[in-house]
């Protein structure tokens, strides 16, 4: 945690010298952004948790992915969670890690099987996989194979991941309701209900544009980039080229 402070105390700095003007810690309002006349208005505000229709989804052990990763909420040993994409991954992983192995090079090395030593054929061991604290369903509606959207380079590595703690991955999935005992759904033409603890909904993201439509009909020039664009299937390197051209433009 220490690192990623630090670098964003980089950035910061960085940003300060370049002459920018940084403020921080202040909620951004049509009003105030109009007061400050500006030529052009960048929303970088990226995106917010899509809310899905299912009855029962205010029930107080249905919970948002912000409430477990930013938030960190409690969370049961049983847990459903609705949504199958890059944030129903990480989720899951987060549920099923006690401790990140990133930056333990001698223990991330014994979890994927490298032998350092060479003692093994190829530098390669049997892997050691984690013990997972909690029994986790990942589901989807799509027929498709669960994680067939995730990057080519490195969805497998996450599929593997939960694949050795155990977790089911279900595609195909109707969710009918849910109720306090957990989540009814239908699969390959079967009720049932799924006894869990927790249900947590990642059932994608919408653009974050709360301040878009009152600054463009009050006549403010605004444009959208990243997230705040387009929610579907984020993408770092889209969101990048679009503020760089952006910024060569204006």
């Amino acid at each position: 945690k220490e690192e990623f402070y630090e670098t964003l105390r980089y950035f910061k700095y960085r940003i300060e010298d370049t002459g920018v003007n940084l403020k921080l810690g202040k909620e951004q309002t049509c009003e105030g952004l109009l007061a400050e006349k500006y030529d052009d208005v960048v929303l970088a505000t990226g995106v917010s948790p899509r809310q899905v229709d299912i009855p029962g989804i205010d029930l107080p052990h249905v919970l948002g992915y912000l409430d477990v990763l930013r938030d960190h909420k409690a969370v049961g040993k049983k847990v459903a969670v609705i949504g199958a994409g890059g944030i129903g991954f990480d989720v899951s992983e987060y549920l099923t890690t006690e401790k990140s192995l990133t930056l333990d090079e001698s223990e991330w090395s014994e979890r994927w099987g490298i032998d350092k030593s060479y003692s093994d054929r190829g530098g390669l061991k049997p892997q050691q996989p984690e013990q997972s604290p909690r029994q986790v369903w990942l589901l989807q509606r799509k027929e498709s194979k669960v994680g067939k959207g995730l990057g080519k380079t490195s969805g497998w590595v996450h599929r593997n991941e939960l694949k050795s703690k155990s977790v089911n991955m279900w595609n195909g999935v109707t969710y009918h309701r849910i109720v306090p005992e957990g989540i009814e759904i239908e699969r390959e033409g079967e009720k049932q209900l799924l006894e869990v603890d927790n249900v947590i909904i990642c059932a994608g993201q919408v653009p974050q544009r709360s301040l878009h439509d009152a600054l463009q009909s009050a006549g403010q020039t605004v444009h959208l980039i990243g997230g705040a664009d387009v929610a579907a299937e984020l993408d770092a390197k889209r969101a990048i080229r679009q503020g760089t051209e952006l910024a060569a433009e204006i």
